[in-house]
């Protein structure tokens, strides 16, 4: 068994599209329409979805919010160079809630970042080289 994708339901999927690809650097792998059922999916990530695991965005057709919950937690993703990629990410747009430090009780360097609809995204330093090339890049669909 393998983790295919997790999948987000978003108010905007523009928004979110230019959130995922254009502020994390993510790429839009694929996207359709279901007309008869009145919402599109998006399926957006890192690599292809043969060999890596991706988010899928539903956006349904003329609902732009979501009611988030208390039991939903975050994504996760793995930087070389945390405070590089939260200035990158600020100055693409993007919202970082929480500054890159060490996490409460412990000592692994996280940051958190939220999307257009709230989702929070966490950010984890991978390595003890600040000076690393981040994997967060700027990429067109």
């Amino acid at each position: 068994m393998r983790l295919l994708h997790t999948m987000l339901r978003v108010g905007d999927l523009d928004q979110s599209l230019n959130f995922y690809c254009e502020v994390l650097g993510m790429q839009l792998l694929r996207k359709k329409d279901y007309p008869s059922g009145e919402f599109t999916l998006a399926f957006i990530g890192y690599g292809d979805e043969a060999d890596n695991t991706v988010i899928e965005l539903t956006y349904n057709w003329g609902r732009d919010q979501y009611n988030l919950g208390d039991a939903y937690g975050h994504i996760a993703l793995g930087v070389d160079d945390i405070y590089k990629t939260c200035d990158e990410i600020k100055a693409r747009g993007g919202k970082v809630s929480r500054e890159p430090g060490p996490m409460k009780h412990g000592k692994t360097v996280i940051a958190f970042v939220e999307d257009p609809d709230g989702y929070k995204i966490e950010l984890i330093q991978l390595s003890s080289h600040s000076s690393a090339a981040t994997p967060v890049q700027t990429t067109t669909a």
